[in-house]
Formats: C-alpha cells, structure tokens, sequence
C-alpha cells in the first residue's frame, strides 16, 4: 500500500503562483509513475502533468509554459510548479501514483489540495 498525501494548496490572486508536493509513504518502492490531476467545481477529473521514477515528466499541453512537474525520489515527493495562475485553475488538485494498465486508471489517490485563484 502507498498513501499519498498533497500539500500547498491554498489561496492566491491571479498571475501569482504555488508549488504543490506530494509525498508517497508506504511501500515506496513499488511507486513508478506518478501524476497530477485536478477537479474543478462543475467538471470532470483531468490530468495535468505526469512523471516516472526516472524523471521522465510529461505536461499536458493545455498547462505547458505555466505548470512544472519534478520529483524528488530521495524525498519520495512530487512537485507541481503552477505559475501565472488564472481564476480557471481553481479547482481540487489530487496526486496519483501507479497506473494499472488493466484498468486504465491510477491505483493510489491523495485526499487532494484546494487551490482557489481570485481575480
């Protein structure tokens, strides 16, 4: 089992930024690729950036040029830089870890972190 636990969420106006961590406790070792999703109010869940152990990160291209995607493997954390944030980022901003191919979806979740821009 892994628990994954979000953080840094928070309040900020527009243009400003925040950096999100995940940290991954439990069996660590099976972790292999990681992701970050998010919800806003009213819509589905979407994927805005993923990374494997070996740092291999992909952003989705509607976040590229704003949002950043590291991992810190001694720390068992990931980060997400999201810069120039815009009222419509505001949404609830969940990590993942371990995509099970089978089923097409992740297999650990974090109880996700709010993040509200004002404008």
């Amino acid at each position: 089992q892994v628990q994954l636990e979000e953080s840094g969420g928070g309040l900020v106006q527009a243009g400003g930024s925040l950096r999100l961590s995940c940290t991954a406790t439990g069996s660590i070792s099976t972790l292999n690729v990681m992701a970050w999703w998010r919800q806003a109010p009213g819509k589905k869940r979407e994927v805005v950036a993923t990374i494997t152990y070996r740092g291999r990160s992909n952003v989705v291209d509607s976040f590229k040029g704003r949002f950043t995607v590291s991992r810190a493997n001694a720390e068992n954390i990931v980060y997400l830089q999201m810069d120039n944030l815009q009222p419509e980022d505001t949404a609830a901003y969940y990590c993942a870890a371990n995509f099970d191919a089978s089923k097409m979806e992740y297999v650990y979740w974090g109880q996700g972190t709010q993040v509200t821009v004002s404008s």
